[in-house]
């Protein structure tokens, strides 16, 4: 994907001061899936709007980033971890041991996802985790049984949800947000109904449990997304029964269409989910390898693009895409100026 040239201020962050002499001149960054799309699109602008190279930006998961990461320092070591969660003391340990001593943690801000309808639909007003799951899982508890999810409305589990015919819009296997729906909503919604209990009674391992909970129903009740919201919001425009998943950003700009509901009681907003009292929602980071800065050129200021106002901020690409700004930006803003390491705080 490809955006416009950012504003004056935000290429003074990104200084075209590429003089620091390395046998390799790109920023190598791996780690956490759901981080993947934000540094993608972080790294492509980067690319674009600066004099540096545009990084590399792999996948792999939380934890092999990490363990990437602490392999030790140099050139052929990555020089940035993306992380859906925050840093185990046994990696920093481990990081430790192979000599990377000096940390950056980055909150890059935070993932947490709202369910949204029609303003003139029906009146989709209030869910718990567990309907989420008796509406799209493929297999649900009915009677004591583990079944082929047989339901056809929302009332069919609960009498307090409208009787329309079930229509769901969900991130997609691609979407920055798919882990944190799966994470906190489909196995949530799995165990709180049950299910996960009747799998394993039936001989699941947990592991097969823990996955057949995230398996969702192919009849088309459940429709994976995975471009960004504007295609959910355009599915939802065109079935009023539908239920479709967004950034609360994107719910934010078009309420004029689109009415939420709240999560096991709770309605999302900025600071709900920034302090972890809505439920659908985690703090994301990356990790920046310290001894690295001023040897691989372009690192500290492409950690310092990623955080700007321009990009992070809550009218960036990114809030567009799904993340919910950090309503402490410029303090994290600041630990990325002043390379503060683990331990030193604000």
């Amino acid at each position: 994907m490809s955006y416009v040239k950012l504003t004056t201020s935000a290429l003074a962050i990104a200084a075209l001061s590429a003089t620091a002499a390395a046998a390799r001149d790109n920023v190598q960054v791996a780690g956490s899936s759901t981080v993947l799309p934000y540094a993608s699109i972080v790294a492509e602008a980067f690319g674009e709007n600066t004099d540096f190279p545009t990084p590399v930006v792999e996948s792999g998961g939380s934890s092999a980033g990490l363990k990437r990461f602490c392999e030790g320092v140099g050139e052929n070591t990555i020089d940035i971890a993306n992380a859906s969660r925050q840093i185990r003391e046994k990696e920093i340990k481990a990081c430790a041991e192979n000599g990377v001593t000096d940390i950056v943690e980055v909150r890059i801000g935070y993932d947490g996802i709202v369910f949204a309808s029609q303003q003139t639909g029906p009146a989709f007003n209030a869910f718990v985790p567990a309907d989420i799951f008796n509406a799209i899982g493929a297999q649900v508890l009915v009677d004591g049984a583990i079944v082929e999810n047989p339901h056809q409305t929302w009332a069919d589990f609960n009498g307090d949800l409208p009787a329309v015919e079930l229509a769901m819009f969900s991130p997609g296997t691609k979407h920055g947000t798919r882990e944190v729906f799966e994470d906190k909503v489909l196995l949530e919604g799995c165990e709180a109904t049950g299910a996960m209990e009747a799998m394993m009674a039936s001989g699941m391992s947990e592991d097969d449990a823990e996955d057949a909970s995230l398996d969702v129903r192919q009849d088309g009740k459940s429709v994976d997304i995975d471009g960004d919201y504007t295609e959910t919001l355009a599915r939802i425009d065109a079935n009023p029964n539908g239920i479709g998943v967004f950034g609360l950003a994107f719910y934010e700009n078009n309420q004029d269409k689109l009415k939420v509901a709240t999560m096991s009681g709770i309605a999302p907003s900025t600071e709900t989910i920034a302090t972890g009292e809505y439920p659908v929602s985690r703090p994301l980071f990356f990790y920046v390898k310290k001894a690295h800065i001023g040897v691989i050129p372009g690192l500290k200021e492409f950690a310092m693009f990623f955080v700007s106002d321009e990009l992070a901020g809550p009218t960036g690409p990114l809030a567009n895409y799904g993340l919910v700004s950090d309503p402490e930006l410029d303090q994290v803003q600041a630990i990325v100026a002043n390379e503060k390491t683990l331990g030193e705080g604000m």
